[in-house]
């Protein structure tokens, strides 16, 4: 019953034009603040941890804010998801740094996207497969529901991306591709599992994050873009940008801190469109009490 809920609310968020169902994101984003809800609290907890210099007004705003964004993002998903691919990608009024595409793929190497949950990311997901360089590869996990899970492929895959699970076999599939010259697309800012990473500085917070990355470009030579969709009035601006010099560090604790440093800089342009709502930093190190 749950998903058939989530899969009809965004079937009707597809029947709304972009301004108006943004207005009911920003709308709910505000309720979920007045009510104080437990995403408020991960929020606040969030950005006063990477936002000290903040006085606890402008934290409180900044909190705000971006509820109303992550709500946003959650009722675009229509217009991004079941629109035809062609009208889907008319949001994307502006591109910043399309150069640095063009430049890897010109090298013959591949080229791992870091897209962190900035802005709208499902957005880099549907340019990397229309901007020319050819069909990308990208990371996916199903949801447990059989019907959600073919409609976010159906989505994720409708303009050419090949969609690759999450285990050892996906993992072989992503190395081929940028072996090959392909763009693999990667959100870099999901806590792993213990196995799938160590602890990095976020925003000076020991953040776990994932060493796939970085194994994956160390294996393959790949050069590593940086983008978020940011969202903008009638549509997106689309961000491409060179990493921190770090990440392509063979030491992987350097490497990790490079990591974490390039999503710092794409979240310093929007601080408000990231999703502070998440438990980034959940699994501590060993020894540190919980943040929430």
């Amino acid at each position: 019953m749950k998903y058939r809920f989530i899969i009809a609310f965004f079937h009707l968020m597809a029947r709304l034009p972009l301004r108006l169902s943004r207005a009911l994101g920003r709308l709910l984003g505000s309720l979920a603040w007045v009510f104080g809800s437990r995403m408020r609290k991960v929020t606040l907890t969030n950005i006063a941890l990477c936002f000290p210099e903040l006085d606890l007004q402008a934290q409180r705003s900044l909190a705000r804010e971006s509820l109303r964004h992550t709500f946003m993002t959650l009722t675009e998903t229509g217009a991004v998801w079941l629109w035809p691919g062609a009208r889907s990608l008319g949001l994307i009024q502006e591109v910043e740094g399309k150069g640095l595409l063009e430049e890897a793929k010109a090298q013959g190497k591949g080229v791992i996207v870091l897209a962190p949950h900035l802005g709208n990311w499902e957005m880099v997901g549907l340019y990397l497969n229309a901007c020319g360089l050819g069909p990308s590869f990208q990371l996916y996990q199903a949801p447990a529901d059989a019907q959600l899970a073919a409609l976010i492929l159906k989505a994720r895959s409708r303009l050419g991306a090949t969609m690759v699970a999450t285990d050892n076999k996906g993992v072989a599939e992503l190395l081929r591709a940028l072996r090959t010259g392909h763009i693999a697309g990667i959100l870099p800012d999901q806590v792993p599992g213990e196995a799938g990473g160590q602890h990095a500085p976020f925003f000076a917070q020991p953040a776990l994050t994932m060493t796939l990355l970085n194994r994956l470009q160390q294996k393959t030579g790949a050069i590593v873009v940086a983008a978020f969709a940011e969202r903008i009035a009638g549509g997106f601006k689309l961000h491409l940008q060179a990493p921190d010099a770090g990440i392509y560090a063979a030491d992987m604790e350097e490497a990790l801190a490079g990591l974490n440093r390039s999503v710092e800089q794409l979240v310093r342009l929007a601080p408000v469109q990231y999703q502070w709502e998440y438990k980034r930093f959940r699994r501590p190190p060993a020894g540190q009490p919980s943040v929430y």
